[in-house]
């Protein structure tokens, strides 16, 4: 049985919220049981009894198509089936025509510069006597191959992959994931195991933010002090962007690059003041938030400039999208300035919106020169560009139906904020295209898919992986499953077994959290740390930026950076406290879990606050340890009245809730994950 990461040194408190009423480990199942970790979700899965049992001779040939870039998705299917059952695959290929206990069968190699109308669909059987995959394209079988290393769930001694029938698609063609390089620049190794986590959910869009007002990050032979003075040395050479966006097609992903304009531009002004459209920035950006620098949209020298800057990344990146941010541009000098104003009122343009619309039809025709689709933000919508550009869409809902009623395709961002550190659950209920939708069926079809967005003001290389993951994953479900797939119970169950694969292709999101506590700390004795820090998650970008006023040189090592968002205490909590409030008085199991848990994040408070007295860095979270055990008392109370069936005393419900309100207001910049469950306990008390 796995024991929750917050609990490691617990096997009592461990063991009893893990087989109460909520199971969050896999027991091994026998020969005859299939449990489904599968994360997405297929369109349609029928499960049998029984299973294959795979042994040192398993290996795969393909009938029909293959080319290296199959047997590459091939060779890493069977690394990690070895890597999952410890047994000695051979990965050497085996000619075609041979029997073999994997066959796979391919049509084609699909598009050579991968769209968004691949077929990436794929059927997947497993009989006693092997399995079988068909597809289209080697895109398809790709996503087939990593359905099948799910698969894998252990039986008595052996390792089996059930009797399965599989017909899966995914329900929308654009599944993308955002990854902001402009305000913190991201090494290559972390991009890449980035990408190998896309590729294990099957997203199948690297959305690579490139340009920011704190960093240009992407060589320009071109225009070489765009990085020379505009990156601080911290940039992706041209053959780094050529490897990773061979190295993402090999798994089935497309790259699409962002150059921000005519906004978020000041290390393009930096390094070439002619294009601002006033007085130049005298620097790289180091605070966040929006920027009053702006490209100038009124002369040809900035077309010029841009056209050859495009046509020099399009030798990179050969997707057929490109992304020209074009967001947050208040740009006060278009309004200011003696020229800019003079041809606004030569060309008819009334405001800033009008010449921004100006500026994006001059860009949109360099980029239909380059065979290129132009993304943008919402702000690009505008009744004046042609429809084959796509909105990708920050403000809501609310715009992308806008955008689709006018015809324009568009992209779904605004619920899958991760820097808003909400919970995987919230943000696996929002839908891209619900079927609430007032879109008619041809505007239905305009709606691509989604994105989901890591903005990068306080993240860095140490952090990434935990502000990601696993949460990309139940999102990456939202958009390939289908529509009524969304039981967050189930959604949980299946995350906390991905997570732990995902780790094993490289990412560290869980062994993150402990290799910050050791830094804070001091020391490896960090089991009392760990259940303290299980307490606790990030506070939203916005709400730690204006309580920290962080910059691009805020050092990312605080207690902060070390919590991880919506950690597995928080859900398992909440779900206890759900299943106890239906029947406290019989429910003695969640109430033991419960008290345990509670009395657990106490009772680490004394060794934490002697940590501290030796850790500045981590005596910013004093305060939290003060508020812990009177928080942790109010629940035990609460539960030991709705257990008994007694009230509490006059008074105790007010005391309480004005500490559950003082716990809220700000401090250290974390939050307590039981603040919701709590309140709802005490709210069950009677007096």
């Amino acid at each position: 049985m796995k024991i929750c990461s917050w609990a490691k040194s617990l096997l009592p408190i461990a063991t009893l919220i893990l087989t109460s009423s909520i199971s969050f480990s896999q027991m091994a199942p026998s020969s005859e049981t299939f449990v489904n970790n599968l994360m997405p979700q297929p369109a349609s899965l029928q499960a049998s009894s029984g299973g294959f049992v795979l042994n040192a001779q398993f290996h795969a040939v393909t009938t029909h198509f293959n080319d290296p870039r199959l047997d590459d998705a091939i060779h890493r299917a069977i690394l990690q089936l070895r890597q999952k059952t410890a047994l000695p695959l051979s990965v050497e290929p085996v000619a075609a025509g041979t029997e073999a206990p994997l066959t796979i069968d391919v049509q084609g190699a699909g598009e050579a510069v991968q769209s968004v109308d691949e077929n990436e669909a794929y059927t997947l059987s497993v009989t006693p006597a092997g399995a079988h995959i068909e597809a289209a394209t080697v895109v398809g079988a790709m996503h087939g191959l990593e359905t099948l290393v799910q698969l894998v769930q252990p039986s008595g001694s052996d390792y089996i992959l059930p009797i399965v029938s599989i017909h899966d698609s995914p329900r929308f063609p654009w599944r993308g994931l955002m990854i902001d390089c402009g305000r913190h620049f991201e090494p290559m190794d972390v991009l890449k195991r980035t990408i190998d986590g896309m590729a294990a959910v099957k997203l199948n869009v690297f959305h690579w933010h490139l340009t920011e007002d704190q960093g240009f990050r992407i060589e320009s032979k071109l225009y070489p002090r765009l990085t020379g003075v505009g990156s601080d040395g911290l940039f992706y050479t041209q053959q780094d962007a050529r490897d990773l966006v061979a190295y993402a097609r090999a798994r089935g992903i497309r790259v699409v690059p962002e150059f921000e304009m005519p906004g978020h531009s000041t290390a393009w002004q930096y390094a070439y003041p002619k294009l601002s459209s006033g007085t130049p920035p005298p620097a790289v950006r180091r605070d966040f938030g929006v920027s009053d620098y702006a490209l100038d949209p009124t002369r040809e020298e900035t077309y010029q400039f841009i056209a050859r800057f495009l046509g020099e990344m399009a030798t990179i990146f050969p997707d057929p999208y490109m992304h020209i941010g074009g967001d947050e541009t208040p740009a006060p000098d278009w309004k200011t300035n003696p020229r800019i104003i003079a041809f606004m009122k030569a060309h008819n343009l009334k405001d800033n919106g009008a010449l921004q619309a100006y500026f994006n039809t001059r860009v949109l025709k360099i980029l239909t020169g380059l065979h290129k689709h132009m993304v943008g933000w919402d702000e690009i919508l505008n009744p004046a560009l042609p429809k084959d550009i796509v909105i990708q869409s920050w403000r809501g809902e609310a715009s992308l139906t806008q955008g689709a009623q006018q015809g324009y395709q568009g992209i779904l961002s605004a619920p899958y904020y991760l820097d808003g550190m909400k919970s995987a659950g919230t943000h696996y209920l929002a839908d891209p295209l619900p079927s609430s939708s007032s879109l008619t069926p041809e505007q239905r079809k305009l709606v691509l898919g989604g994105e989901i967005c890591m903005w990068g003001e306080q993240i860095d290389a140490g952090t990434i992986d935990s502000r990601n993951w696993p949460r990309t994953a139940a999102i990456a479900e939202r958009f390939w499953s289908p529509e009524d797939v969304t039981n967050v119970d189930d959604m949980y169950r299946r995350l906390n077994v991905v997570s732990i694969q995902l780790e094993g292709l490289g990412l560290q999101h869980i062994t993150q959290e402990d290799a910050y506590l050791r830094d804070l700390a001091g020391t490896q004795d960090i089991d009392q740390l760990r259940i303290f820090a299980s307490a606790f998650e990030p506070v939203s970008f916005g709400e730690r930026y204006h309580q920290q006023k962080t910059s691009q040189l805020t050092v990312l090592d605080r207690f902060v950076d070390a919590v991880r968002p919506d950690p597995p205490s928080r859900y398992e909590v909440a779900h206890l406290t759900e299943n106890f409030l239906k029947s406290p008085q019989s429910d003695t199991a969640d109430a033991a879990a419960l008290t345990q848990w509670f009395e657990a994040v106490s009772n680490s408070v004394p060794t934490v606050e002697n940590q501290m007295q030796h850790s500045p860095r981590l005596a910013e979270a004093q305060e939290r340890a003060q508020q812990l055990p009177g928080l942790a008392k109010a629940a035990t109370d609460a539960i030991h009245f709705l257990s008994s069936g007694t009230k509490a005393p006059a008074g105790w419900k007010a005391s309480t809730t004005a500490q559950i309100e003082a716990a809220k207001k700000p401090s250290a910049v974390v939050r307590f994950v039981f603040i919701d469950s709590l309140t709802s306990l005490v709210n069950a008390v009677q007096e």
